[in-house]
């Protein structure tokens, strides 16, 4: 679908205005710092901080979003039930070296808010200081310490979410297959949005998105090159699919998924590749893509219509929510149904 002349000069502009992610990461940061100060805490969900002890010792920050207004019928006397739809761990974008959880607080309340589900998200330790697999390690052991009961009390492990926008994607597509690898848990579900799935960027790439899609369009290929090159510790990690989840030798015995990709976004290719290839190796998937969407739009404020459609393809595949079933749609269904 054709972008608005308007707004893909605006994207274009946009994206020229981005510096050198490979010298100025720490800046972003900086950036980012600054816009998380101007968070407002939404009343209706409780936030308490935690954290997760690594096995050399690191202190995993982490941050629990509850939501509070949910049907008083679930009260049982004055208990109520906070696991009553189930808890999302929520794995933050941002190239695995940028991105943080006061960065991704807005979106990790409305989330909460919106899906009736906690939402607990991790602050992995992150690159260049920390490189592959430093953040993988630091997500699985969150993981597998919410999977076991150990950080918070009453959670159902039927009912736990694992979730991650772009190369949080990447992280908790790596997640789930770590945890078929060692068998400390068994998920049962997961949601990535845009995520990078692939090892190769260059412009000779299997993947045409990674061409048409990547110089106007906010994120660029030289970018995503530039963050794999600060992420990955050796030329041998370009080839584990610990990193690039699209190469293992099998996707079977994963997670039911649900892909969402953007329209106009380099990495739309190889998500929907990895959701062919979970259908193929038999895991149930639904995948959908969002006309008109660049990558890193889940951060957009909710009045955008892309970040409701988003809430309503996932409250669609988590709980069944009826989708409109006729008419021109604001997405395109690669697999499952609507």
């Amino acid at each position: 679908m054709p972008m608005n002349p308007a707004v893909a000069a605006i994207v274009k502009a946009l994206t020229l205005l981005q510096p050198d992610i490979s010298s100025s990461y720490a800046g972003q940061r900086k950036a980012e710092d600054a816009a998380a100060k101007l968070t407002i805490a939404d009343p209706r969900c409780r936030i308490d901080n935690l954290t997760a002890t690594a096995p050399d010792g690191y202190e995993i920050p982490l941050r629990l979003f509850t939501p509070l207004d949910i049907d008083f019928s679930l009260k049982s006397g004055l208990h109520v039930n906070e696991d009553h739809k189930g808890t999302i761990l929520y794995l933050h974008g941002g190239g695995w070296a940028n991105g943080d959880v006061d960065f991704y607080s807005d979106a990790c309340m409305r989330t909460a808010l919106k899906l009736e589900r906690r939402v607990l998200a991790a602050d992995y330790r992150r690159s260049p200081e920390h490189r592959f697999p430093a953040a993988l390690e630091d997500s699985y052991e969150v993981a597998r310490q919410l999977f076991a009961g150990e950080l918070i009390a009453d959670v159902d492990p039927e009912h736990i979410v694992l979730m991650g926008d772009s190369a949080g994607g990447n992280l908790t597509a790596g997640v789930s297959l770590l945890a078929r690898e060692r068998g400390d848990f068994a998920p049962r579900t997961q949601i990535l949005l845009y995520p990078l799935t692939y090892n190769d960027h260059s412009e000779t790439t299997l993947f045409d998105s990674v061409r048409d899609n990547g110089e106007d369009y906010i994120l660029t290929r030289q970018t995503i090159v530039d963050y794999i090159d600060l992420y990955l510790s050796k030329p041998e990690d370009f080839v584990d699919s610990r990193f690039a989840p699209l190469i293992a030798s099998s996707l079977a015995d994963l997670p039911r998924t649900l892909v969402i990709t953007c329209e106009y976004d380099p990495l739309r290719d190889e998500g929907e590749a990895f959701a062919s290839r979970l259908e193929a190796d038999g895991t149930e998937v639904a995948c959908f893509r969002l006309y008109n969407a660049v990558h890193g739009y889940f951060l957009y404020p909710s009045v955008f219509s892309l970040v409701r459609d988003t809430y309503r393809l996932i409250a669609h595949f988590l709980d069944g929510e009826a989708l409109p079933a006729s008419g021109d749609l604001p997405w395109l269904t690669l697999l499952g149904t609507d």
